[in-house]
């Protein structure tokens, strides 16, 4: 240690490396550090009532790009739009509640004469547009027809018009002795909601999907077999980018089950099909992009084989992550995480509810075996979350590799308490709060779900009822 040189450099490295340690310290004493979510309800909106309505079944759960407004679609056509609550003063690590912003009637029941088929008001799927102004808008639709709405605040109302009195009515000329300033009066806050425009007439088959374009011009729609590209300003055509109609109906061996737009290349979008496949599609190579750029597939396992395999194989929903990396898909008994780059196989597979395999019989009987389930991100890519029978829903962390099952109930969810986890056991002892795999509810089951894109809060639609979860721990951080 004689040279001075050596000396140096492992005062420095010490001192490097106390540094670090520093910074290390502030940021756990700061909040940078973030313990693992302990999700508690925030809160429920629907009716406790028994009997439930069929038009009551919420159909599909949408938060905006912000997460300030979420929208809730059901069977009956009706779209609810909740609205975030200002955090209170009074208590300001509380966070706001989603309390009913509107309520509108976006599809009634039809009749279509030529086919003799009656077409549901049910509403498939919500999307909203980027914010660009004051106004918000968004997409809905049924399994036929695409509606644009814009939802507006109205809090003030011109007052003072020459040519017409209070009531509206037009005054005579000759009355009309002054000319007057109109003026802007307060009033109470209103909520207008207005269809600004509806695409219908495009689509054979029932809509699955609806993808709003990065580029905020166009859009897609998607059915059994085709998917058409829309321009927002458009209604009375669209292009029609993908089509797997055979000439022979009798040779249709799959059909398109979801699709949606990258989040960032306006070129790109990803459908998924009902024999497990992912293709995906660049807009710059054709016009018609029935030959797709590259092919998502997992080689089956012949040991694997049986009746059931085609049927759970089917994937119900496909996501972009949020950094457009990823793809995230779902099945009836698992959910993968797809590479963009690797084709072969997931990267990551998930067993949402394994101890089902044994059952699939029984299931295929009563026809859960066709429920579509639906899959979401967290804000920050690293948690998937997925729903399962028993009103149960299932979340994965990616870089931990744990998993919890949680279960959205009246009964055993107290407001702000921490959600117990769930345990489904197969056979063998049981722990105390175990529910056994016979003893599910499959008439109660979460298909539709949805994760606010910066924190931690998620909607789950449970039948009638939207659950409303958030992080405890890193609530009372924020």
């Amino acid at each position: 240690m004689n040279d001075p040189n050596i000396t140096r450099t492992v005062y420095f490295i010490v001192y490097q490396f106390l540094l670090f340690l520093i910074l290390c310290f502030i940021n756990v004493g700061f909040g940078t550090y973030k313990e693992e979510a302990q999700w508690c309800l925030a809160q429920i909106n629907g009716t406790t009532e028994l009997e439930v309505s069929e038009a009551d079944i919420i159909s599909t759960v949408e938060f905006n790009q912000t997460g300030e407004l979420l929208a809730t679609g059901d069977k009956g056509g009706r779209v609810v739009i909740f609205q975030r609550e200002p955090e209170s003063k009074n208590e300001p690590h509380c966070q706001g509640e989603y309390n009913v912003y509107s309520t509108f009637q976006s599809h009634e029941p039809e009749f279509d004469y030529l086919k003799s088929l009656e077409i549901e008001e049910k509403i498939n799927k919500i999307r909203w547009l980027p914010q660009h102004n004051a106004a918000h808008f968004l997409l809905s639709t049924n399994d036929k027809t695409i509606k644009l709405w814009k939802v507006s605040e109205r809090d003030k109302r011109p007052e003072g018009y020459n040519l017409k009195d209070e009531e509206g009515r037009l005054k005579g000329l000759s009355t009309v002795t002054s000319l007057q300033v109109p003026v802007l009066m307060p009033v109470d806050l209103m909520v207008e909601v207005s269809p600004r425009r509806i695409f219908a007439n495009a689509h054979t088959y029932h809509v699955n999907s609806i993808s709003v374009n990065s580029d905020c011009e166009t859009y897609m729609s998607a059915d059994d077999l085709r998917i058409n590209l829309w321009h927002l300003g458009i209604t009375d055509r669209s292009f029609n980018i993908v089509d797997i109609k055979p000439a022979n109906m009798e040779e249709l061996t799959e059909v398109i089950t979801a699709a949606e737009f990258h989040p960032d290349h306006c070129n790109l979008f990803v459908y998924s099909s009902s024999k497990g496949t992912l293709r995906l599609c660049d807009m710059r190579a054709s016009a018609l992009c029935d030959q797709h750029s590259k092919m998502f597939e997992e080689p089956e396992d012949p040991s694997n084989r049986s009746f059931f395999s085609e049927i759970i194989s089917s994937i119900s929903d496909v996501k972009f992550s949020h950094s457009g990396r990823y793809l995230l898909t779902r099945d009836y008994l698992t959910a993968n995480v797809w590479d963009l780059n690797m084709e072969n196989k997931p990267i990551e597979t998930y067993q949402v509810h394994d101890y089902l395999r044994s059952k699939l019989c029984s299931l295929y009987e009563n026809d859960c075996i066709f429920d579509k389930f639906e899959c979401a991100w967290n804000g920050t890519d690293s948690v998937i979350m997925t729903g399962a029978y028993n009103n149960f829903f299932r979340m994965f962390d990616r870089n931990t590799k744990r998993d919890v099952t949680l279960e959205a109930s009246r009964e055993s969810s107290k407001p702000r308490a921490v959600l117990k986890p769930r345990r489904v056991c197969t056979g063998g002892k049981r722990r105390k709060d175990d529910i056994s795999v016979d003893s599910l509810d499959f008439t109660k089951k979460i298909l539709h779900t949805a994760w606010h894109p910066a924190e931690n809060i998620i909607a789950i639609a449970a039948t009638n009822n939207l659950y409303i979860f958030q992080d405890k721990v890193n609530s009372e951080m924020h």
